[in-house]
């Protein structure tokens, strides 16, 4: 591997460490650092691959800095880019997640998260109006909205939200059929990485069903909450919640609020906060497991 793709890793690991604030900060970072002061890319580069990251499902500041290293060395780097960036934070948060289990066996109050909780439940809200008020612009939008809410409120199940996101899609396509729509460009499309991603998508949920062994059935409910959400790592916390507080009660209400809470504070992807829920949820299995 050649110096320039350590110094481009060093890089990545400088932002893993020094990035709070969301994809919107994480974003503004990598222009000052990957483009204005490395030029691995172009500014037009940065947005582009963002632009095209924010309509797909997942963290899309990950997307972002893995297609980045791509761009910049290839396939090995990406792996390699991914690697560094999450690594820290997900070191951070199952630390965090070992802690709130030891305080839970050694039966240690932890009052001194009480102020916590509110702040996360503002942070959700906060989060809530930010993405409402770039989206939602439209009356049909609006409408969507409301209804989404009104079912999530009413239906507590993980599967509700899938459904939401595929009726607003299907509802939305027919509202704008009419849109001009390019023709005649021919765009070849490699269909066996899509179709490994389904495999891997229904296998799990295959495995998980037949073997109900729980680490499996993390493993699928993580990939599959990946796989269908849009927006960033705050639209992932209601997902989360209903899944895994409500349905399944892997953690209660507190803890889960005092881990989104923690990983506000922290540098990195917003959705690293799913390696403290997979800690708190593997407490069956000991310290080992977790």
């Amino acid at each position: 591997m050649s110096l320039r793709y350590y110094i481009f890793l060093k890089d990545v690991l400088k932002l893993s460490l020094t990035t709070f604030g969301g994809p919107q900060a994480h974003l503004a970072m990598m222009l000052r650092l990957l483009v204005e002061k490395r030029h691995y890319i172009t500014e037009k580069e940065l947005i582009e691959l963002n632009a095209l990251c924010q309509i797909l499902p997942g963290p899309t500041s990950t997307q972002t800095l893995t297609a980045i290293g791509f761009q910049v060395g290839g396939p090995n780097l990406a792996y390699l880019t991914l690697l560094v960036w999450i690594t820290p934070t997900a070191i951070l948060m199952t630390l965090a997640g070992l802690a709130i289990t030891y305080l839970g066996q050694h039966q240690i109050s932890m009052n001194f998260l009480r102020f916590i909780h509110p702040m996360a439940v503002g942070l959700v809200a906060f989060a809530a109006y930010k993405i409402s008020s770039r989206v939602v612009n439209t009356k049909t939008g609006i409408v969507l909205m409301i209804l989404s809410a009104v079912l999530a409120y009413f239906f507590h199940s993980p599967w509700i939200f899938p459904v939401l996101l595929l009726a607003g899609g299907a509802v939305t396509a027919i509202r704008f059929r009419k849109h001009p729509q390019e023709k005649n460009k021919k765009i070849h499309v490699d269909w066996s990485n899509f179709i490994l991603f389904i495999a891997v998508l229904l296998g799990a949920a295959a495995l998980g069903a037949a073997t109900h062994w729980l680490p499996v059935r993390l493993f699928e409910n993580f990939y599959r909450n990946g796989s269908l959400i849009f927006g960033g790592g705050q639209v992932l916390i209601p997902f989360m919640y209903s899944e895994f507080v409500d349905f399944k009660h892997y953690l209660t209400s507190e803890e889960f609020l005092s881990g989104f809470a923690l990983s506000q504070a922290m540098p990195g992807p917003t959705f690293i906060f799913c390696t403290y829920i997979g800690t708190l949820a593997m407490r069956p299995y000991g310290f080992g497991g977790q």
